[in-house]
């Protein structure tokens, strides 16, 4: 009976979280638009499967991920080495953002835009290089983003001037950017805070906080993913300008 809840309640949950687009879809297609929902028995299977989908998901990172994320930051700061920390940071950031699956489908369609707009060659090898070339650098920034925020929770920095400073360089970056890149580099800023990179990297910054003497958890502990979404955008645009 026990095990029988501990998968039924995962469910439950998945469905509850779902209701609300379940029920906004339904009465536009229903009220708004006055018309059936079309193949209403395919509908229903693909959301008792996104549910549990997601049911699995949720359960994957609290039995998965944020231990382990979190058993790896105690484990650097017993360890002591500084260097090493900001290695795995650094690390785990462009790992986690380059397999990140949304990242790879806006880098595929803004290749696919770029190419149709005569911005480069529309062939596959030019498109090719193009979106990794976009995963790269917003892999690049989120792990320089991990190592600023890791290095914040260290010396206890202040977490406001920080993304201030950084907004203000995207406001600036903005001014000068192509036009073509601008969307896709605020876009870029999104698309990292995702499935892959949010559980890892939020556990970290936790269970990094939580081992160091005199930080909160609680106020050290959050802001690496604020981090995650605002560096990208200042480096798709640098590298927009650049090629």
């Amino acid at each position: 009976m026990h095990r029988l809840r501990a998968i039924a309640q995962p469910l439950l949950d998945s469905l509850r979280d779902l209701a609300p687009i379940i029920v906004v879809i339904a009465f536009f297609q229903l009220a708004v638009l006055q018309r059936p929902l079309p193949d209403l028995e395919r509908l229903l299977v693909g959301t008792l499967l996104v549910a549990v989908g997601l049911a699995l998901f949720v359960r994957g990172l609290e039995i998965g991920l944020f231990p382990i994320g979190e058993s790896m930051a105690y484990a650097f700061a017993r360890k002591g080495s500084v260097l090493w920390l900001l290695l795995f940071a650094f690390a785990l950031g462009f790992g986690t953002t380059v397999a990140e699956p949304a990242l790879i489908a806006v880098a595929g369609e803004a290749a696919e835009v770029a190419a149709k707009g005569g911005v480069i060659g529309d062939n596959p090898a030019e498109r090719g290089s193009y979106a990794m070339g976009l995963r790269l650098t917003v892999a690049l920034s989120v792990g320089l983003a991990i190592v600023i925020g890791v290095l914040r929770i260290l010396r206890g920095w202040p977490i406001q001037y920080l993304i201030v400073g950084g907004y203000a360089g995207v406001v600036i970056m903005t001014l000068f950017a192509p036009e073509e890149i601008v969307g896709i580099a605020y876009d870029s800023g999104g698309v990292t805070t995702s499935t892959i990179t949010v559980p890892l990297v939020t556990a970290l910054g936790v269970g990094l906080a939580s081992s160091i003497k005199g930080r909160n958890p609680m106020v050290d502990g959050f802001g690496l993913i604020a981090f995650a979404s605002l560096t990208p955008m200042i480096f798709v645009m640098a590298y927009g300008m650049m090629f």
